[in-house]
Parts: C-alpha cells; sequence; structure tokens
C-alpha cells in the first residue's frame, strides 16, 4: 500500500511530460512481476502469490548470525552457533532464505544479467538493514577477480552495494578491497574447501587503507551459504583497523523452516 501511495505522489509532482512518459511506458510495457511475470499494479513489484512463497527472515533471530528463531528468546539472544565459534564479522542480516522466488531472483541478476532486479532488491536490503545502515560510514562488496569480473561484464555484489549507498546517502567504497587471487567457483564445495578457496584471496586496495581503519562498514554480497567468502573479506578488514563490519545479503541458506 505504501508503494502505491508513494508512486501516485510521485506522478502528481511530475511534469505533464514525465507523467505522459510514464503512462506510455506502462502502455508499452505494463507492469509485471518480477518473478513470474504476471500482470501487478505497478512496476518492480511481486504478485501476490510470489510474494506469499517468500520465506523473509524477521525478528527474532540471533543477534549475531541473524539466524532466525522459533520465539522469542529475549533481546541481544546469541544463538548456539554464534556463541561457540564466534564469526570474523559483527554481525549479519539477509532479507530472506535462499529458495523459491528469492534464488531464482539471485540467479536471474547474477547470471541472465537481470540488472533491473539489482534497485528492487536493494530496496528490501536497504530495509533488512537499516539500524547497521543508520550508523555506519560507508557500504563496500565482495569483488570480483578481474579476469572474472571481464567475463561476467558485472559484479552483481557490487551493483546491489552502490544501489544501497545511494538510498542509506552512505558512501560506496567500490575499489576499496580486491580479489586479488583467482579462486574456483564456491558452489559445490564442502565449508571447509570454500574456506580454503577464499583463503589469501582478497586485499585492501594500496591507498584505501583510511578509507577502512577505525570506520563502521557495511559488507553487501548476494548470498550468504557458509560464510566462507564474506568471512575472508572482513577478515581482511579487520586486520586493516575497521572498527566494525556488518554483513548484508539479499539470501542466506537456512536448513531448517523458519
Amino acid at each position: 500500500m505504501d508503494g502505491h501511495i508513494a508512486q501516485a505522489t510521485e506522478r502528481l509532482r511530475a511534469s505533464p511530460l514525465t507523467t505522459l512518459g510514464i503512462l506510455v511506458r506502462d502502455l508499452v510495457y505494463p507492469p509485471s512481476c518480477v518473478h513470474c511475470g504476471i500482470r501487478v499494479a505497478e512496476h518492480g513489484a511481486l504478485c501476490p502469490q510470489c510474494w506469499t512463497s517468500i520465506r523473509f527472515i524477521e525478528r527474532p533471530f540471533c543477534e549475531v548470525l541473524g539466524t532466525p528463531f522459533p520465539f522469542d528468546h529475549g533481546a541481544g539472544t546469541l544463538s548456539p552457533e554464534a556463541i561457540a565459534d564466534p564469526p570474523v564479522f559483527d554481525r549479519l542480516r539477509s532479507v530472506a532464505s535462499h529458495d523459491g522466488p528469492v534464488r531464482d531472483l539471485v540467479h536471474g541478476l547474477k547470471y541472465r544479467d537481470r540488472t533491473d532486479l539489482a534497485p528492487i532488491i536493494a530496496r528490501w536490503m536497504v530495509r533488512a538493514g537499516a539500524e547497521e545502515l543508520a550508523t555506519s560510514d560507508a557500504v563496500l562488496a565482495v569483488p570480483l577477480h578481474r579476469t572474472r569480473l571481464f567475463a561476467r561484464k558485472f559484479n552483481q555484489s557490487a551493483e546491489l552495494a552502490r544501489h544501497i549507498a545511494r538510498s542509506a546517502g552512505k558512501p560506496f567504497l567500490a575499489s576499496a578491497v580486491l580479489r586479488v587471487k583467482r579462486t574456483a567457483r564456491q558452489v559445490g564445495l564442502s565449508a571447509n574447501a570454500r574456506a580454503d578457496n577464499v583463503r589469501g584471496a582478497f586485499a585492501v586496495a594500496p591507498g584505501c587503507e583510511t578509507e577502512v581503519f577505525g570506520r563502521r562498514l557495511v559488507l553487501v554480497d548476494d548470498v550468504f551459504t557458509t560464510g566462507a567468502t564474506v568471512s575472508a573479506v572482513a577478515r581482511v578488514l579487520k586486520r586493516a583497523g575497521a572498527a566494525d563490519v556488518t554483513v548484508l545479503t539479499f539470501a542466506r541458506a537456512l536448513s531448517d523452516p523458519i
């Protein structure tokens, strides 16, 4: 409902020529669900069926790992995993479980060049990480190796981070961290193999140390599976003096139902 009101308000404020352009666009390209493609009320939205099939991650959850709890244990509660094996980063926030429409949207952005999905996904991520973004100093993304970036032509995590930073009014540190080692794809690897694969793969770019030192940073990636990749990046940031690192992802692999 808020989206409909905002869209209507935007049209009222727009010039007649802009309003005409919007109407023509909607006639030529009617708004459709970004997942299944059926008609919806506005661009960049999901239909009710797709929306209700998403497993959103909401409180109560572990304050560090963001793992959902079946019931509220009280403010500041940590999961057994966070207590037994604390992560390198300070906290993780994710929008939804990596299944159904969420998985398809990730694949669309990542493998089918659906960069039009980036601002839509980023809006949901801004909501999920609102508290952390409000107190952060800057946003950065998990980088791709230059050879993979050349082959893929864009970094999906950087696309998300750019939109998130703009929406939150924070600097986007596009080049602060480099992927200095070309690694194998993480898909299909065990947790230990994933950690070995990205060990030594990242470094703070020369001359960017002051952008990291003493800063509260939000590190953006598309999916959190075992956490090997974001942990490797967070470790580099912490060694460079980052005061706080929040990991913000769109999807989160969950083994148990929410």
